[in-house]
């Protein structure tokens, strides 16, 4: 058996998380509060809020949708399992991966919509899994950046620049301090044989610091243009998977559920 069916296998096998004594309380309670403190005991939610509350909303909202669709107890407790699969898929990382996330949505339904056991099952026919792809869609991928920034650690970018060529802080403080006594003795042993007027010595140390303020605002010029320009193609390529995304809902699907 190859890897890829052994983790096929392993999808349909793994959906314990609501069993049938479960789904029997979660029927019994009516209440928006009431559903939530089953969920919250079925789950084993214990969270800080607002992740807490998210996480709770989340399977709430599932559960009032698998009742506008009149699903039955399997039907419930199995796409309770795929959204807290897909949830947990997403939080892995801090980083992008919705298009893995919206694969791995589409092939936990696929399992549950062809007969071919061990490795899937029809539990949801064709009309059921178009309407389950929307209300995923709508419901979570839609708000995937919200999830992702409630639920993982923010990453942030610290830059430092380093300039060749230009003197340390410490060493030019150390040149400038010493600078006086040098020209004290300078002006005792040569005082009629030079010319240290303020104009001059004034030109002579602003032109090296005015090469260095250039030279720093010409990278930094640099990197700000390098940023943006990084920046646009992480936003094109955010809407070019969207864009599929669309396009894969749009397009009709085949039936893979087989004729009796």
């Amino acid at each position: 058996m190859d890897t890829k069916t052994k983790a096929l296998q392993a999808k349909v096998m793994l959906w314990t998380d609501v069993n049938y004594h479960d789904m029997d309380e979660i029927d019994k309670m009516k209440s928006i509060p009431d559903l939530e403190s089953a969920l919250c005991n079925v789950f084993g939610v214990d969270l800080p809020e607002p992740k807490r509350g998210v996480l709770l909303e989340l399977y709430v909202q599932t559960v009032l949708f698998c009742r506008e669709c009149n699903f039955k107890k399997e039907h419930t407790s199995a796409l309770l399992s795929i959204i807290k699969s897909i949830h947990e898929a997403n939080i892995q990382t801090s980083f992008n991966n919705i298009e893995q996330c919206f694969n791995y949505c589409k092939e936990l339904l696929l399992c549950h919509s062809v007969r071919r056991p061990p490795f899937s099952i029809d539990l949801f026919s064709y009309e059921e899994v178009n309407c389950i792809l929307k209300y995923i869609h709508n419901s979570y991928i839609n708000h995937y950046k919200l999830y992702k920034y409630i639920f993982t650690p923010q990453v942030k970018l610290d830059l430092s620049l380093t300039y060749s060529g230009i003197p340390d802080e410490d060493e030019q403080t150390l040149e400038d301090s010493s600078a006086p006594d040098v020209e004290n003795v300078m002006e005792t042993e040569a005082a009629p044989k030079t010319d240290s007027s303020p104009q001059t010595q004034e030109a002579s140390i602003g032109e090296p610091e005015g090469a260095a303020l250039d030279l720093k605002a010409l990278i930094e010029k640099e990197v700000r243009e390098q940023m943006t320009l990084v920046s646009g193609q992480l936003d094109q390529r955010m809407k070019d998977i969207e864009d599929q995304h669309h396009s894969a809902l749009d397009s009709p699907q085949p039936s893979h559920k087989s004729k009796k």
